[in-house]
């Protein structure tokens, strides 16, 4: 009995004294005997009584931990980025460089956790970066194998050497196409040069793997997969994959995922390629090798195919949360037992009892898109929101002295100043719908004309559109429109003008939306599937504010 319950937490090293031994011994019992006792001993010592593996109620045991770095992000994709945005927590809400070692510390020595990988958001905006690869990788005396990135590689060529020498080990990079003007509408930004320059760096300064992360969508980036096989033949890549996933605000659908069997179909077709044996029973990826390329190719099926018999992974979301599964939106606040003062003992005990409550598997990938789980952006952060009927804090439109019911804000004794805003709206159309605009052969009319006055009568009606809005005096307002014909869309500007006690962001927002609704209205017939894509406001002047331009610009 003694002996089972040592030999269930064999580690990699015990592993290979059995062979080695077994391998030296012929068929000697004695020797036999002799292996299993050195084996033992290895394992009884990895395994003290400040360190017992991280088991679950399957037998899984948990040697690689996630830890997120930080919500933000210099890209914005649209497979991971809700279209409407983050609402970002304060600092003091994310776990600080002290709280991040304490954990990993407690993680690597009390649970032998081997691996541990830096995610986002975008780690590499957090300014202690380095300082946090360092502290980290101080534990590799203590038993942590491998210090990992996940990166978008914007930033990556800056810090790659840095970072190496702090101790990071290897590196995964995401991108999605190498077509210039693709990877500014999946990402909405531009960079692809950086990203590109950050591999090559990566390649060259002798990380122990450089992994390339690509998510294929149905429609947007499925003709590139070859391209992305070919970085394989010369380099050694590995090229990774991964089934598009459903996340709040990612509009996933089935029709847009490329499942393993579609894609390993397509790829056999075009390609001689060879499986390769897995590394170890917690291989996330199942790997292929195209004849005579340097490189590989793993798929990582999450969705037709989970992987989670083998899962030995858990997450520490930027805010301190414990996630024990990427897919289950219940978590575990780590970070508020650190600032309650509970010892590490305390935190052990609440730590084991959450990952033993986790599940043999996920639920599918249907009934993940219906469920409720945080945007891909904050996996690896969770907001909370008060459902609570009570109300603290001064807030302008509710009057405290009366029952906390909402009350218009008094301007009368605020002085009049000179107020701009603009805002801007983009609304796609498609190629067919956008000529016959230009050529005005659309059956209801001018369209750009109507769009305009349209949005110019909603600017002047904003406060019957906008609750406790005062109605505003306009001295101006304009609206202009420009054809991006790269992205089959029309762009949107407003400006509106005024003399007044209250500001007019509304007035612009509104007579942007109001024009973009019209040009959709009056082109329907022609295309049901255009998509107003955004509405924001561009810049501001005057009040007590002062002045304000959107980052973008």
């Amino acid at each position: 009995m003694m002996m089972m319950t040592s030999i269930r937490f064999l580690t990699k090293e015990s592993c290979s004294i059995l062979y080695r031994t077994l391998s030296s011994s012929a068929s000697s019992l004695s020797n036999t005997k002799s292996a299993l006792k050195t084996i033992i001993a290895a394992t009884d010592t990895d395994n003290d009584d400040n360190h017992q593996p991280l088991m679950d109620t399957h037998g899984r045991r948990h040697d690689y931990l996630r830890i997120s770095l930080t919500e933000r992000c210099n890209l914005r994709c649209l497979y991971c980025m809700p279209e409407e945005g983050i609402q970002l927590q304060p600092k003091p809400n994310l776990m600080n460089n002290d709280e991040i070692y304490r954990m990993a510390k407690l993680f690597v020595k009390r649970f032998g956790i081997r691996k541990i990988r830096f995610t986002g958001g975008e780690p590499l905006i957090r300014s202690d970066i380095i300082d946090i690869v360092e502290n980290i990788s101080k534990l590799k005396s203590n038993g942590l194998e491998k210090i990992s990135l996940t990166t978008n590689g914007i930033l990556f060529g800056r810090y790659s050497s840095r970072l190496r020498q702090a101790g990071l080990d290897s590196v995964n990079i995401s991108l999605d196409t190498l077509n210039p003007d693709q990877f500014q509408m999946i990402t909405r930004r531009n960079g692809l040069a950086k990203v590109i320059k950050s591999i090559e760096t990566a390649l060259s300064e002798g990380y122990d793997s450089v992994k390339i992360n690509f998510v294929p969508i149905q429609g947007l980036n499925d003709d590139e997969i070859e391209d992305f096989i070919e970085l394989t033949k010369d380099s050694k890549l590995e090229i990774r994959f991964i089934e598009y996933m459903p996340f709040d605000g990612n509009h996933w659908r089935p029709d847009k995922m490329l499942s393993f069997k579609q894609l390993i179909k397509r790829i056999e077709s075009k390609f001689n390629i060879n499986r390769l044996p897995p590394k170890s029973i917690n291989d996330t990826a199942i790997l292929y090798q195209v004849e005579h390329y340097i490189g590989t190719i793993g798929f990582i099926n999450s969705m037709t195919n989970p992987f989670c018999n083998g899962c030995n992974r858990i997450r520490l979301t930027a805010d301190g949360n414990l996630k024990v599964c990427l897919f289950d939106s219940k978590e575990l606040s780590l970070k508020n037992a650190i600032r309650n003062g509970m010892n590490d003992n305390e935190i052990d005990k609440i730590i084991r009892l959450a990952v033993q409550r986790k599940k043999k598997q996920h639920s599918g990938a249907l009934k993940l898109a219906n469920s409720s789980n945080r945007p891909m952006i904050l996996i690896d952060q969770r907001k909370s929101i008060s459902t609570s009927s009570s109300i603290s804090g001064n807030f302008s439109h509710i009057d405290s002295n009366d029952g906390h019911q909402v009350k218009m804000v008094n301007v009368g004794e605020k002085f009049e100043t000179k107020r701009i805003a603009q805002a801007r709206s983009r609304i796609y159309i498609g190629q067919n719908v956008m000529k016959k605009i230009e050529q005005n052969q659309i059956g209801k009319g001018n369209v750009l004309t109507i769009a305009k006055i349209a949005g110019i009568m909603a600017s002047k009606s904003t406060s019957n559109l906008i609750p406790l809005c005062h109605q505003c005096p306009l001295d101006y307002v304009d609206i202009k429109f420009q054809f991006n014909y790269q992205d089959e869309e029309i762009i949107i500007d407003s400006i509106c003008q005024t003399n007044w006690k209250t500001g007019i962001e509304m007035e612009a927002l509104i007579a942007c939306t109001i024009a973009a609704l019209t040009i959709y209205d009056m082109c329907k017939a022609l295309n049901k599937s255009m998509i107003i894509r955004e509405c924001y406001l561009l810049h501001k002047s005057g009040g007590k504010s002062g002045d304000y331009h959107h980052s973008s610009h």
